[in-house]
């Protein structure tokens, strides 16, 4: 990126979007299905891990302080001392997995997938165990019904569209603001 001042708009911009798509969901219970990973996947794709995981720090802060840019307009640090807490702290890891493989394997739709993939592995390896430990749930299959099965066909898809989105837009992106 050319100056500070473009990496942080762009950075905050791609906060936006995560702020933006995490109102696109729908209320299955205590962990809503929504949009953030497709933003948390592109500003990974995008900007790369540095300012992909900037981007979802700036996005989980905005939250912590009072803003409603968690899922149903919530904010604030009972949202994340609570259940879906450990899910939106492991944006921040995704978009860093994410972001690290794309950087150092390239951007085939094959690695992206793998990317993307990998960044929700780790969302859930925080998620779940926190969730469990909130809701004080002894079984890991309890946890997985509401945390992890209902969210499958949807992680495939909102995953197959971002690698789309990052394969088109990578290049136009980069020739704009070389990155």
């Amino acid at each position: 990126m050319k100056s500070n001042t473009t990496q942080l708009t762009t950075c905050a911009i791609f906060a936006a979007l995560s702020a933006v798509l995490s109102q696109v969901s729908i209320p299955i219970g205590l962990v809503p299905i929504n949009f953030t990973h497709a933003s948390i996947f592109i500003a990974a794709g995008l900007l790369g891990k540095k300012y992909g995981t900037i981007s979802q720090i700036i996005f989980i802060l905005l939250g912590a302080i009072g803003l409603p840019v968690f899922s149903g307009f919530k904010g604030g640090i009972g949202v994340i001392l609570g259940p879906t807490g450990g899910l939106i702290l492991g944006y921040i890891a995704c978009a860093f997995v994410t972001g690290l493989i794309i950087e150092r394997f390239g951007t085939s739709m094959k690695i992206l997938i793998f990317a993307m993939y990998s960044g929700w592995v780790v969302t859930y390896a925080i998620g779940i165990p926190w969730y469990m430990y909130v809701t004080k749930t002894n079984s890991i299959m309890a946890a997985l019904a509401v945390c992890f099965f209902p969210f499958l066909l949807g992680d495939l898809l909102k995953t197959i569209l971002s690698a789309v989105l990052v394969k088109r837009l990578k290049p136009i992106l980069h020739s704009r603001l070389e990155i």
